[in-house]
């Protein structure tokens, strides 16, 4: 039970603190009445978020007053129960009786039953916004609690354009110097070899830089997944991440691993495996791609390629370095920052040929995307163009687009009976555009 001057003391700390300085976020919150849920993976900057969101208000004309913040992380909150939850706003109110009120609260996943209070408050018009690392904040239960009142939108860590401007870095893209160039190429680099997180990108020491990784990776397997779940094999847990971020970018088959475990005398059933994975996924730990199927019902029993929600991650195995499986993890998790509502994320594959993402909207094939980092070896080339036209031809999509290290052109192709014009666009500028 949280005693009464514990959260006078929270509220007024709030009140008196200034808001810290923000690099803006590439989210936009529409405005609306509704519920704002923000979700993603922890330490991507979903807190800040909401600094930058009540920062938006108060430009707005709010009161700092109107504002009511609760993080139930904070040693004073963590133990609330949701009754307590809304005797923490009424306290609130009786310290600052200002009349509409905006409620931010972080990772409510840690109190049972949060939903009933938020929807109670919500039904009086205090105007929400919700913070989580749990996909669970997305699930039909909570979705039929709230009735149809959140709207929910994906933070991850920062984007190339958030990573320069975190790092005080501006370019302008149609006026490169060469050396302003390899400054650019540099620092992409250095964003997909130790990812975008906030609290790595302003760290200077590399070596300081891979601890953190590793503390995330700590963090999520035993906040996030171990604590959280109650797992009770916490070796299994572990060495599926490890397995996940052996096979980033590449096809990942969840019968494949019961197998091997299986040939090493680790008694698990598949059922636990699936349940595992899921749980990365519900982490925002990694992010499933299917195979493009019309079919809802083969979506399910199709094999996947798997991305990780940050490059950073494979430090801390001895995974391949190849770029070019980096290359392809930034372009997904940039193309699902920018995914519009009704749009998918697939790949294509045939016998031979292989495409990297296939982007629908309405089932309708609207893009189909290669990440290549050296085109200019010339059977690559062609294999990468090659894959396009097939899968061009059978989805009937023209928008043929390879993302490359630092090749630029625009080439009509032509193979036997299969032609179309294919674009070649720089990794940097495709980010930055």
């Amino acid at each position: 039970m949280i005693i009464q001057e514990q959260i006078r003391e929270y509220m007024n700390d709030f009140q008196k603190r200034q808001l810290p300085n923000l690099v803006e976020r590439s989210i936009n919150i529409s405005e609306t009445d509704k519920i704002i849920t923000i979700i993603g993976p922890r330490r991507a900057g979903k807190t800040y978020f909401l600094f930058q969101l009540m920062e938006n208000l108060i430009q707005k004309g709010a009161k700092k007053e109107q504002i009511i913040y609760l993080n139930f992380e904070d040693p004073r909150l963590i133990n609330s129960s949701f009754e307590e939850m809304r005797e923490i706003v009424k306290i609130h109110s009786q310290l600052y009786p200002e009349q509409k009120k905006y409620l931010f609260i972080d990772e409510p996943q840690n109190i049972k039953k949060w939903e009933i209070a938020v929807r109670s408050l919500y039904d009086e018009g205090f105007r929400i916004y919700i913070t989580g690392s749990s996909s669970k904040l997305l699930s039909k239960e909570i979705a039929t609690s709230l009735r149809g009142r959140n709207l929910s939108y994906l933070l991850l860590p920062f984007s190339f354009k958030e990573f320069l401007s975190l790092k005080e870095k501006y370019f302008s893209i149609l006026k490169l110097s060469s050396k302003e160039k390899s400054e650019l190429l540099y620092l992409l680099n250095e964003f997909l070899d130790l990812g975008s997180f906030p609290e790595i990108i302003k760290e200077e020491d590399k070596e300081n830089k891979i601890k953190i990784i590793n503390n995330y990776f700590e963090l999520i397997v035993f906040k996030d997944i171990i604590e959280r779940y109650n797992i009770k094999n916490s070796k299994l847990i572990k060495w599926l991440i490890k397995s996940s971020i052996s096979s980033f970018s590449n096809e990942f088959s969840l019968n494949k691993v019961y197998t091997t475990l299986k040939s090493q005398n680790i008694n698990v059933s598949k059922n636990t495996i699936y349940n595992y994975f899921s749980l990365l996924e519900d982490a925002f730990f990694i992010f499933p791609v299917y195979k493009i199927s019309f079919s809802e019902r083969k979506k399910d029993i199709i094999l996947n390629k798997i991305y990780l929600n940050d490059t950073g991650f494979v430090r801390l195995i001895e995974a391949s370095k190849e770029l070019g499986k980096k290359m392809e993890n930034i372009v997904f998790l940039e193309l699902l920052r920018r995914k519009k509502t009704l749009e998918e994320i697939n790949y294509w594959k045939d016998h031979q040929h292989e495409v990297d993402f296939v982007i629908t909207e309405s089932k309708k094939p609207k893009s189909l995307i290669q990440a290549c980092y050296n085109v200019h070896n010339a059977d690559t080339k062609k294999r990468e163009i090659n894959s396009l036209l097939h899968a061009g031809r059978e989805l009937k999509c023209r928008n043929l687009i390879v993302i490359t290290w630092d090749y630029e052109a625009e080439e009509e192709n032509k193979w036997f009976d299969l032609e179309g014009k294919v674009k070649f666009i720089p990794l940097w500028k495709w980010l930055l555009r």
